[in-house]
C-alpha cells in the first residue's frame, strides 16, 4: 500500500490531522514498534521523550505529534509523515488497516452441545465442545470459541465474542460488543460463607453478574455473583487479566483495571477510574470518578473523585512520594538518632 492511500484511508475518519509529508511516497507493507523498526514500515512517536528513535529508525513513515521540531527531523530524514494531536490513538487506527483478529465464519459446529431450549440469533459461530444450557439466549454476530461453558438461563448480545474455555454462570447477562478472553470465569459463586460454631455455613449466591455493552474482560479473570442483587460492570470498562471482581460490586463506565487487581465485595467504583497493576480494594470501599490508584495501591475505604493515591493503604500521592525519598533516608537518620540519644545520656 502506497503512504499516500494509506493517508486517505485515516483522514476520512481524522479529518482534523495536519498531515504533511515530502515528494516521497513509500510503499508501506507493514507496522513496527518504534524501539525496532524495519524498511518499508510505519510507526509511531508518541513526544519528545522519544525523539531519539526518529534519528535511528528504519521505517519510511512515522505518526508524529504536534511538534515542528520532531516534524523538521523526519523531514531533513526523508521521512514520510502524519501529524496528528494524539499519535497513539492514530496508531491504533493503522494497525487496524494492516491486521484484521480472526473470526471464524458463522457456524455451529456438530461438536457443540446445545439444548434444544437455548435461542440462537443469526450469523452466529459455536465451535466444537461448547456446551449451552437451556434458556440461553446468543445475539446476532456473536462468536462462541470452543470448549466455552454457558450455564442456564445467559443472555448474551450481539457481536460478543468469548474465547476459547471460558465459562459463563447462571443467570448472567452480558451486553453487545462484549469480549470475554480465555479462562475468564463470569458470575461464579461470590465467596458467602457465614461463621458458626460448627464451621463455616454457605451462603447460597443467588444474585447474578450483569455486563454492559462493551466491557472486555481479560484472561483468567473473575467476576463474581451476589447472595442477593447484582453485581455489575458497566459500559467500555476494560478489565486486564487476573482481575477478580468480588460479590455486589458495582463498577462505572469506561474503568480500566490493570492486572491482579481485586476488588473485595461491595465497592463502589466511579466512571472513568484507573486502577494500577496488583491495586487491592477492601470490601465496601469507595471510588469516585476518574480518580487513580498506582500499582500496588491498597485501598481501605474511600478515595475521592479526581484523587490520585498511592501506598497501602493508600494516601495522596504527591505525599507518598514525598514519604518515598524519606524512606530512603530512613538508616542514616536512624543512625543521628542514636548519636543524639547518646549524647544526651552523657550530659
Amino acid at each position: 500500500m502506497k503512504f499516500s492511500d494509506l493517508v486517505n484511508k485515516l483522514d476520512q475518519k481524522y479529518k482534523h490531522s495536519l498531515i504533511n509529508y515530502p515528494n516521497y511516497n513509500p510503499e508501506i507493507i507493514g507496522i513496527t514498534p518504534i524501539e525496532n523498526t524495519q524498511a518499508n514500515t510505519i510507526s509511531y512517536i508518541e513526544g519528545v521523550k522519544f525523539a531519539k528513535y526518529l534519528r535511528e529508525t528504519q521505517a519510511n513513515a512515522l505518526i508524529l505529534p504536534e511538534d515542528e521540531t520532531l516534524q523538521k527531523q523526519a523531514l531533513d530524514k526523508g521521512i514520510a509523515w502524519i501529524c496528528a494531536p494524539e499519535p497513539r490513538l492514530l496508531f491504533a487506527e493503522v494497525i487496524k488497516v494492516f491486521y484484521t483478529p480472526f473470526k471464524p465464519k458463522p457456524l455451529i459446529h456438530p461438536k457443540a452441545v446445545i439444548n434444544p431450549g437455548a435461542k440462537i440469533g443469526q450469523n452466529v459461530y459455536i465451535g466444537p465442545n461448547v456446551v449451552i444450557e437451556t434458556g440461553v439466549k446468543i445475539g446476532p454476530n456473536s462468536c462462541i470459541f470452543a470448549n466455552v461453558v454457558i450455564y442456564p438461563q445467559v443472555e448474551i448480545g450481539a457481536n460478543t465474542t468469548l474465547h476459547a474455555n471460558c465459562t459463563i454462570h447462571e443467570r448472567t447477562i452480558i451486553g453487545d460488543n462484549c469480549v470475554i478472553h480465555s479462562g475468564a470465569v463470569i458470575g461464579s459463586e461470590g465467596f458467602g460463607f457465614v461463621p458458626t460454631s460448627q464451621g463455616w455455613l454457605k451462603m447460597e449466591q443467588s444474585g447474578r453478574t450483569i455486563l454492559e455493552d462493551g466491557v472486555e474482560v481479560g484472561c483468567n479473570s473473575t467476576i463474581d455473583r451476589p447472595a442477593l442483587g447484582e453485581t455489575r460492570i458497566k459500559r467500555h470498562t476494560k478489565l486486564d487479566n487476573l482481575v477478580h471482581i468480588g460479590h455486589n460490586c458495582q463498577i462505572g463506565e469506561n474503568c480500566a483495571f490493570a492486572a491482579q487487581t481485586g476488588l473485595a465485595g461491595g465497592v463502589k467504583v466511579g466512571n472513568g477510574v484507573l486502577l494500577g497493576g496488583q491495586v487491592g480494594v477492601a470490601n465496601n470501599a469507595e471510588i469516585g470518578d476518574g480518580a487513580i490508584a498506582t500499582a500496588q495501591t491498597g485501598i481501605n475505604n474511600k478515595v475521592g473523585a479526581g484523587e490520585i493515591v498511592s501506598s497501602s493503604p493508600s494516601v495522596p500521592h504527591k505525599l507518598y512520594l514525598k514519604a518515598s525519598i524519606i524512606y530512603k533516608k530512613l538508616p542514616e537518620m536512624y543512625e543521628t538518632l542514636k548519636q543524639i540519644q547518646k549524647q544526651l545520656k552523657e550530659k
